[in-house]
């Protein structure tokens, strides 16, 4: 994994704004491993898992 430790410091910044934070990027560019490595600076910040929510959306679903 390749820590990307400015954009964190961006996260961590804006955590407590009230804007909506918005990550882009072209494909595999870091994007979700960002938001698991923002996931554990939250709950090593006592933050409790329970209020960190994970969403895995890229699976595809079979329609029957």
């Amino acid at each position: 994994m390749i820590l990307r430790d400015a954009y964190l410091k961006k996260m961590i910044d804006a955590k407590d704004t009230e804007f909506i934070k918005v990550i882009t990027g072209v494909r595999r560019s870091g994007k979700s491993t960002l938001l698991l490595m923002f996931k554990d600076y939250l709950l090593n910040n006592n933050v409790k898992e329970e209020n960190v929510l994970t969403l895995i959306l890229n699976r595809q679903f079979m329609m029957i």
